[in-house]
């Protein structure tokens, strides 16, 4: 049973009574009992005339999937199998991040009828979203309270990653075209392979000569090379405490997740295997051997359950975990915050070896607003604070030229520069012929 702020009201509208009789000598106590006691039969009543909330069918419907930060809906469906009229107020016990409508909904529902009611949803954080079950308040004629019950049904909804980053993705894909000869442009290098053969112009590159198709055509023939398919770009994303770090609107592990994602639509659609893995001291999500379009819905289904853990990363097994993935010549990506020289020793001391046929690519996400505290200098707090600025700039410097010496490449940007700065790299192994 419940009350309703109703009750409340008719019970404050008796002090009009008791006074007005109190001043004609009636007994104070006796009209206020009297009161009260025409209250209480009143509610209850109102109880005995509300329809059963236990005599409902709930049933729901609920997307699988969402994108964080965009609007989707779930469906709670009421099916009335008592005798009398059911005047409900429902309360969807969603979790706040899914972001549903504060206020109970309103509905009626005759005697062995169906209702469906919408539940809007904004979700907003990744992961699994649960609502354990339906809350249902049955009012009563007068609205002075009624019946409630508790109705036990889970529903789920998967909200993935926001993918931010595909708007980079059609003037990437327009380059990646041009390498792969649609356009005029074509390549030589180490990593290409024949594609085709036309009429040698003047400016081509003489070495590209085919002098078998030459004598046989009558006219100097050219090769032309693409960019090879069928190799292997393996993404690292380090889960540990360094990327629970916010930057901007989000933390360092929403946008490696962004890299990630725009890296591996652009590498599947120039015909490359994408593996990934995340990683701190275990395997926290891992999608291999899936290509085509069914890619980037393994990836983001991998990914949206996984956030930071606050543990120091174990490069050495996370390292391993890549080995695990592929033997074959691949372009190792590996996501994380390596900024201090202390704490990136473990990272540095496990750095795999870069070789002609494997390139290591390293990428960080920094804040902006550190370059700018760096910058500034006008009262004696803002100097203290430009001197940490230097420091933290200084040192992920000492670290990417580690990187470098260890024969990897360091990209460092803020989350909106990251995912287009490591596509573009791709681009340009891609055009060198070293993938």
């Amino acid at each position: 049973m419940f009350v309703s702020a109703r009750l409340a009201v008719l019970v404050g509208v008796g002090v009009l009574p008791v006074v007005a009789l109190a001043a004609a000598g009636v007994p104070a106590w006796a009209v206020t009992g009297g009161w009260i006691g025409l209250c209480v039969v009143l509610l209850a009543v109102d109880v005995c005339l509300a329809a059963s909330a236990r005599s409902v069918t709930v049933t729901r419907s609920t997307p699988p999937r969402a994108r964080i930060d965009e609007p989707t809906q779930a469906s709670v469906a009421l099916h009335n199998h008592g005798r009398r009229t059911l005047h409900a107020l429902i309360r969807d016990a969603w979790q706040p991040t899914a972001g549903a409508t504060p206020g109970r909904l309103r509905t009626s529902v005759p005697a062995g009828e169906r209702r469906r009611l919408t539940v809007p949803l904004l979700p907003r954080r990744r992961g699994e979203l649960r609502s354990a079950f339906v809350f249902i308040r049955s009012r009563g004629p007068l609205g002075l309270g009624g019946r409630q019950a508790r109705h036990d049904v889970p529903a789920s909804i998967r909200v993935l990653p926001a993918f931010a980053s595909r708007r980079h993705l059609p003037s990437r894909l327009a380059r990646l075209r041009e390498l792969d000869g649609n356009t005029s442009i074509q390549v030589r290098g180490q990593g290409t392979e024949f594609d085709s053969l036309r009429e040698y112009v003047r400016g081509d590159d003489v070495r590209s000569i085919d002098w078998r198709a030459t004598a046989r055509a009558g006219t100097t023939m050219l090769r032309t090379w693409r960019p090879e398919r069928d190799r292997h770009v393996v993404i690292l994303i380090d889960t540990g405490r360094t990327a629970a770090a916010r930057v901007g609107d989000g933390t360092r592990l929403d946008a490696a997740l962004e890299a990630a994602l725009l890296l591996a639509a652009l590498a599947s659609r120039a015909g490359d295997h994408v593996h990934l893995v995340m990683y701190d001291r275990v395997v926290r999500g891992r999608v291999t051997g899936v290509d085509g379009p069914g890619l980037l819905q393994a990836l983001t289904d991998a990914m949206a359950p996984v956030h930071a853990r606050l543990l120091d990363t174990d490069w050495a097994g996370a390292f391993a975990a890549v080995r695990s993935l592929t033997t074959r010549p691949s372009l190792i990506v590996v996501l994380t915050a390596q900024d201090a020289a202390e704490s990136a020793r473990g990272f540095l001391g496990a750095f795999p070896t870069a070789s002609r046929a494997t390139s290591v690519l390293v990428g960080s996400v920094t804040d902006a607003s550190i370059g700018h505290l760096a910058t500034r200098r006008d009262s004696r707090e803002e100097i203290y604070l430009a001197a940490a600025a230097e420091r933290t700039l200084r040192d992920a410097e000492n670290v990417a030229d580690a990187i470098r010496r260890a024969g990897g490449e360091a990209i460092a940007a803020d989350p909106e520069e990251l995912p287009p700065r490591i596509a573009d790299r791709y681009l340009e192994l891609k055009a060198a012929g070293r993938l």
